[in-house]
């Protein structure tokens, strides 16, 4: 059975098509893109190091990653979203692009210097078979970035509750039609990101922690991240959230070692390298909290 949602492919060919990033300023996409890569060990890969972007959706990161390395294994499920991806890295000469889900990654087990994958495998049916498959294909010692959707472990009971009371809207709009995803996405974008995000940004320029506002994550961004985010979160079908330990466990049985997390959102960012001499157990338990 292959680790994939169609339902969910089909949605994220959609929004990279609708939304391919080439709107954002290379300043925003700079400061999104150090977010994700600030604990990932630049310095540990080797010169031309190969890797793969797991889910590499329009190619955002792997504009940024392509340039530090020798060369870049562009993959997705989405034969939409690799069309987005084509174009917007054709000046990418060392970018390869494969039409490949993360249990099919067309690459030998054992051969890459470093992976990543970031707001991918939450959206599959597997998540920990995801990060395994993931994690087969780095050389011993190689580093594995992920992200992942938080399941709010580190905010109050409060939060938590807010969230689950969006998860009402996700269910609905996420089942929805298209046309009906895209104005209720816009929507939830200008009604509950945008004016939760400038208010977060005023407070804290009036010296105010906004850390546990919600949606403070966005008091910077543009508008345009806001929809895309907003498609992202409400107009998916399957979303799982996890936990830090949970998130740990699976990449330890994934081969994963001295595991690392990002201490400042997105949460959660981790980063593990592949055990020399231990292969991944192919399959924890992912229980979603």
């Amino acid at each position: 059975m292959k680790n994939v949602d169609d339902a969910v492919v089909r949605g994220f060919g959609d929004e990279w098509q609708r939304f391919d990033q080439r709107e954002l300023s290379q300043a925003e996409l700079q400061a999104m893109f150090d977010a994700y890569f600030r604990i990932f060990p630049w310095e540990r890969l080797p010169a031309d190091a190969t890797g793969f972007d797991a889910g590499c959706g329009s190619g955002r990161w792997a504009s940024f990653v392509a340039p530090r390395v020798g060369r870049l294994h562009c993959i997705d499920a989405s034969a939409e979203a690799l069309d987005v991806a084509r174009r917007n890295l054709s000046g990418s000469a060392n970018c390869e692009f494969h039409h490949a889900s993360v249990d099919a990654i067309p690459l030998a087990e054992g051969t890459c210097d470093f992976g990543y994958s970031l707001g991918v495998l939450h959206h599959i049916p597997d998540t920990a078979a995801g990060i395994a498959a993931c994690a087969s294909k780095l050389k011993p010692g190689a580093p594995l970035l992920l992200y992942l959707y938080y399941a709010f472990d580190n905010r109050a009971a409060w939060y938590r509750a807010v969230w689950k009371l969006s998860e009402l809207l996700r269910a609905t709009l996420s089942r929805a039609p298209r046309f009906l995803r895209h104005a209720g996405a816009d929507l939830a974008a200008a009604l509950l990101y945008f004016p939760l995000a400038r208010s977060a940004r005023l407070l804290e320029r009036l010296g105010l922690n906004v850390d546990s506002f919600p949606l403070s994550f966005y008091r910077n961004r543009s508008f345009y991240v806001m929809r895309t985010d907003a498609l992202d979160r409400f107009g998916t079908r399957l979303e799982k959230r996890f936990t830090r330990t949970q998130i740990q466990s699976m990449m330890e049985h994934a081969g994963l070692r001295d595991i690392t997390f990002s201490d400042t959102a997105p949460y959660w960012c981790a980063v593990g390298f592949r055990n020399a001499g231990v292969p991944p157990a192919g399959r924890a338990p992912s229980r979603r909290p």
